[in-house]
């Protein structure tokens, strides 16, 4: 990113600021977020996608909140893939609804897994089947399933908290 990536204007900032919380759940979010920070909808859209070309804004998605959307079970499932079929595997896995993250870590000396899936599920039960679902589907027959215990931190930056 050069120096004139990097240069912001106050409109830019306040709708990086504006992205950063929860979007709001209407017919029309990017509306609702327009008339917050009070510029047009299609103003907000132009200049996410300005941001976006630009490399300022990298990635832009949702954080599933699996407990409040009724999953009371996850397991980070680490999955030991040959390399030539990584690419083919991960796309697979990242197929099943009840997977959120898929990707692709290099593996350790005594940790031989080098990809890497998110299963929600209802129960531990439900993830274990999902998993093994998708080591049938994928032809993965090596992998382990880590289930969280609790969540101790899910936010995210905060970029211009002043700028709205």
């Amino acid at each position: 990113m050069d120096n004139q990536t990097l240069m912001l204007t106050d409109l830019e900032k306040k709708v990086i600021a504006s992205i950063q919380g929860d979007i709001p759940i209407v017919s029309r979010p990017y509306q609702a977020l327009a008339e917050e920070i009070g510029i047009p909808e299609e103003i907000l859209i132009e200049t996410l996608k300005d941001l976006t070309e630009r490399g300022v804004i990298r990635r832009f998605g949702a954080t599933l909140r699996h407990q409040k959307s009724g999953y009371q079970a996850n397991a980070m499932t680490a999955w030991q893939v040959d390399e030539d079929r990584i690419e083919e595997v991960g796309h697979i896995m990242a197929s099943f609804r009840a997977v959120s993250h898929c990707y692709r870590r290099d593996p350790a000396e005594d940790w031989p897994y080098n990809l890497y899936t998110m299963i929600h599920g209802k129960s531990e039960e439900d993830c274990r089947e999902t998993a093994r679902k998708m080591s049938e589907k994928a032809g993965v027959e090596t992998y382990t399933l880590l289930f969280s215990q609790r969540e101790l931190k899910k936010i995210s930056m905060t970029y211009f908290p002043d700028a709205i």
